[in-house]
This record gives C-alpha cells, structure tokens and sequence, in this order.
C-alpha cells in the first residue's frame, strides 16, 4: 500500500510544482500579499498550474514509454517501468485537465486562456516541437514565462516586460543546464533516444548558457533600476538583491559544469544548500524591501 501511495507522488511528479511558484511572482512584486482576494485568485491560479502540469507530464511520458524505458535515468519512471498501466495514466490525465480548469475557475477567462495556452504549448512540445533543435529549448522555457504572466492576469496587476523577459532568460539557463546533464549521461547515445540531442554538444551548450546567463542578470538588473519600476513600487532598494542573484547564477554554474548536476533543476534547488539559502535569503530580501 505504502508503495502504491508513493508512486501517485512520482506519477505526478509533484516535486515539479515548485516551478509553479511563478505564478505567484507578481503577488509579490505587485505588493498585493496583504489583499486577501488577491492572494486567494493567486492560489487558485498555483493549484490551476499544478493539475495541469501533471496532466501535460503524464501526456509526455505516454508519448515516450518506449524511449523512456531505454533512458538509465528515466526507466525507474512508474511508467516506464510498468507500475502503473497507459489506460489508467491517460484517465488520470483527463481528470487532472479537468480539475485545472475547475481550479483555476474563479480567476476568469482571461486567465482560463493563459492556461489553456500553456497547455497548448506543452502538448505541442510533446508530439512536435521537443524534435526541432533549439526550438525544443525555448518551448520549454517559455512555458515558465506563461506561469508568471498567467499569475499577473490572475489578480489582474501589470507585470514589468523587464521581469518577463528576465524570467525567460532564467527560465533557459535552468533548461540549457538540464539539457548539457543529458548528453552528458547519455554521451554517444543521446540521438539513439531522441535525434534531435545530436546537435547538441557540452561545449555548445556552455557557451549558450554564459550568454543566457548574462541576459538574466542584465535584464534583471535593469529591472531594479528601471523608474517605471521604481514608480510602481515606491522604492529604489530592489538593486540590494542583485548578490544573491549573480551568486545563484554562479552556484548554478559551477554546479552544472563542474558537478555535472542540472539533471533536475527542481532537485538542485531543493537539495544543494547554498542555493537553498542564497533563493531564501533573496526572497527575504525582496519581501523586506518591498513591504517594511
């Protein structure tokens, strides 16, 4: 039974919903934390995310059994593995749909297209889009760009361009580093599990994500500086959180190119402690700055 209950968790890979924490990236930054309705729509919203990414994981992993079970790290998937069967994964995927939408409900149409958009996306990732070089990459990436706006459209405050464009670039650098954790696992084999990772090589990769990661950081700093910004949130303060920013970028690094980590993003910015810290100091940091 214990194991039965364990496999739910892995099915739906629940240890991917931090990354649904975007969505309630302009809850903070909008200054609305202490609006009550406001914090209840970003919930729904979260929860909205969370159903719907399930769904979308569940529909991928479908789609690459057979690869899958050819993958050294995938294989021990409950899929993969034949611990849970494709017909009760697929049911499983409709219901989870369908709570997404029920969840996200309250929020509006507005939102309702955003998550549906980001479901379009991820289903055109899944049976085209993850085979074209590059393309794969920013698809992927974009989805989280969509997890924050939709969180905008969700309490209905505008999102800084600059802060959208940062968490794109934030979003590839996180992508790119699980992607060069692949084909280094996979070495000569990466394109015998899917064609299009021949393209990519390890040095290619860091080069690309130096320059993402520059683009992070600029654009990250500009937003801190920006007046618009300034303006909007009554402060000019946000440039102190600019350490903790280039020392989780360099962490994430080092982690990636030196640690060959980044297999998981999620997992390492659970796991590692320093990036642990360095992510709640930086929180801490915007909380204070923006509401005391």
């Amino acid at each position: 039974m214990t194991d039965r209950m364990l496999l739910i968790p892995r099915l739906l890979r629940v240890y991917q919903w931090p990354k649904n924490l975007l969505v309630l990236l302009p809850l903070v930054f909008a200054q609305e934390m202490d609006n009550a309705r406001a914090d209840l729509l970003a919930l729904a919203a979260f929860a909205a995310f969370c159903l719907a990414s399930s769904a979308t994981y569940l529909v991928n992993d479908l789609h690459d059994l057979d690869q899958d079970r050819r993958h050294p790290d995938k294989k021990s998937r409950p899929l993969a593995s034949g611990r849970v069967s494709p017909a009760a994964a697929a049911l499983l995927a409709a219901v989870l749909l369908a709570g997404a939408f029920a969840a996200g409900f309250p929020t509006g149409t507005p939102f309702l297209l955003s998550l549906g958009g980001y479901i379009l996306l991820s289903l055109s990732y899944t049976f085209l889009l993850k085979h074209v070089f590059l393309v794969d990459v920013l698809v992927v990436s974009m989805g989280f760009v969509i997890r924050a706006t939709a969180g905008a459209v969700a309490i209905r405050v505008a999102f800084s361009n600059w802060l959208v464009v940062c968490t794109f670039f934030l979003a590839l650098f996180l992508v790119l580093g699980k992607r060069r954790r692949e084909i280094s696992l996979l070495q000569g084999e990466a394109e015998n599990h899917r064609a299009v990772l021949a393209h990519y090589t390890v040095d290619y990769i860091d080069h690309l994500l130096m320059f993402v990661a520059a683009g992070a950081l600029i654009t990250y700093t500009i937003y801190t500086c920006s007046p618009e910004v300034v303006d909007r949130i009554g402060t000019d303060k946000m440039y102190l959180t600019l350490p903790f920013v280039v020392y989780g970028l360099a962490r994430y690094l080092w982690l990636v190119q030196e640690k060959e980590s980044g297999g998981d993003p999620a997992n390492i910015l659970l796991s590692d402690w320093p990036m642990v810290v360095t992510v709640a100091l930086w929180g801490a940091a915007c909380a204070a700055i923006l509401y005391l």
